[in-house]
């Protein structure tokens, strides 16, 4: 319980952080906006797949704004499946074959390898889907994916698509970074620390990370934020405190 409390003893600092973060969000998207590229959306995710999902009128939104290639992927596969309303199934389909992928070193060179003729992925992509009888809307994305050479994309595109789900259930990922597993007792007050810190209505899916070279402490991401109160990085900060000349007071 000594590092959730530590945690709960800086909420003040923390909160003044989230504030000042939350303060230039309007400013982020509005750039965000203006950097997308909507050649991109309109060229190839749309074609053949969202066209009828974004008609003037459509109630069906995105619960995030994503950019890049793979953002605009994974939110025409979110208001496809919403449409659809197999949300939940689709994302099941998908996380099941990420981890397909990532266990077979043949599909997964198969996806990134752009050698291989679009109709012979199309004819591969449309076999597995039959096979593991995956629902429409996930067989059309992934033959989508085929036809434009952008199946190596899947794992981000997946990522991303997940990060809307969550958004959906109002859900909150927060990642833990500690040098050894967290007993369960603090994980259980470090999880009700960060419900503290994101408030009601939304709900904390916490992911514990293992990484030795921290020294200690922790690292909480959640939200685009960073809480670090590593060993390693208080150590620099110390470092850096004791470079500085000391003034003379005399």
């Amino acid at each position: 319980m000594a590092m959730a409390g530590r945690i709960r003893s800086s909420l003040p600092l923390l909160s003044r952080a989230m504030a000042a973060a939350d303060s230039l969000s309007g400013q982020r998207r509005a750039l965000g906006r203006a950097l997308l590229c909507p050649t991109f959306a309109k060229s190839e995710v749309s074609r053949d797949y969202s066209t009828d999902l974004v008609k003037k009128g459509d109630k069906v939104k995105v619960p995030l704004v994503l950019y890049g290639g793979s953002g605009n992927y994974a939110s025409a596969l979110y208001l496809s499946a919403v449409k659809a309303n197999a949300l939940d199934k689709v994302e099941s389909e998908f996380v099941d074959l990420v981890e397909a992928s990532e266990r077979s070193s043949t599909f997964s060179q198969f996806m990134k390898d752009l050698t291989v003729p679009a109709d012979i992925r199309v004819k591969a992509v449309n076999a597995i889907c039959d096979e593991a009888k995956f629902s429409e809307v996930t067989k059309n994305f992934l033959v989508l994916l085929a036809e434009n050479g952008r199946l190596r994309y899947l794992v981000d595109i997946i990522k991303k698509f997940r990060e809307l789900t969550m958004a959906h259930r109002g859900e909150v990922k927060a990642i833990v970074t500690t040098v050894i597993p967290l007993p369960a007792e603090e994980e259980k007050e470090l999880k009700e620390t960060l419900q503290d810190v994101i408030g009601k209505g939304k709900k904390v899916q916490l992911e514990q990370k293992i990484d030795p070279s921290i020294l200690g402490g922790l690292v909480v991401e959640f939200d685009m934020k960073v809480f670090d109160m590593s060993i390693v990085t208080r150590a620099k900060q110390m470092e850096r405190f004791l470079r500085e000349p000391v003034n003379d007071l005399f």
